[in-house]
């Protein structure tokens, strides 16, 4: 589509601002908050535009984490069946409890950014993510799975890059 077909397009679909991001699997701007929806299209399928696949697949795990699976581990689970892994090294018991606290803080975090698309997330997103890539490569090759290292690895790492390609999906404050 040539590029001044595809910007009219932008500005007849959103008036004369054009959007803040563009979706990247598509190439068409994605929904604005507050646009006026197309006849039969809801709510929960203009906010799930807002972002490719994968992004919407960790923000519903982001979501998933914050609201069920933290508050049973904080709340529910004994201390001595706690477990946590930071930078691939195992805590337990109350050392685990402790550490608690940062991953729900992470998970929200990381809900709410994707929800809202909100620009700390990029980097934060990318950074984060790398962190577990090595937190698998270090947890693997302490127990001798070398090859499971480096899979794991390789995948959390394709992930920083889909989060360092799509800078431009995520938007300011103000947006």
């Amino acid at each position: 589509m040539p590029k001044n077909v595809f910007v009219s397009w932008i500005h007849e679909f959103h008036g004369n601002r054009a959007p803040p991001y563009v979706n990247v699997l598509n190439g068409k701007p994605a929904p604005e908050e507050g646009a006026v929806l197309k006849v039969g299209e809801s709510k929960v399928l203009t906010e799930w535009r807002k972002r490719p696949w994968w992004m919407n697949f960790l923000f519903v795990f982001c979501v998933y984490m914050a609201f069920v699976y933290m508050p049973f581990d904080m709340f529910l689970k004994p201390v001595a069946q706690d477990q946590e892994v930071w930078f691939g090294i195992l805590l337990t018991g109350w050392s685990a409890k402790a550490t608690e606290p940062l991953h729900w803080g992470i998970y929200i975090a990381g809900g709410y950014g994707f929800w809202k698309m909100r620009r700390w997330m990029w980097p934060w997103s990318g950074v984060y993510v790398f962190q577990i890539a090595i937190s698998m490569l270090v947890w693997n090759v302490l127990r001798g799975a070398h090859v499971a290292g480096v899979i794991t690895f390789a995948v959390f790492v394709a992930i920083v890059a889909a989060l360092y390609r799509s800078r431009t999906l995520f938007h300011s404050e103000a947006s």
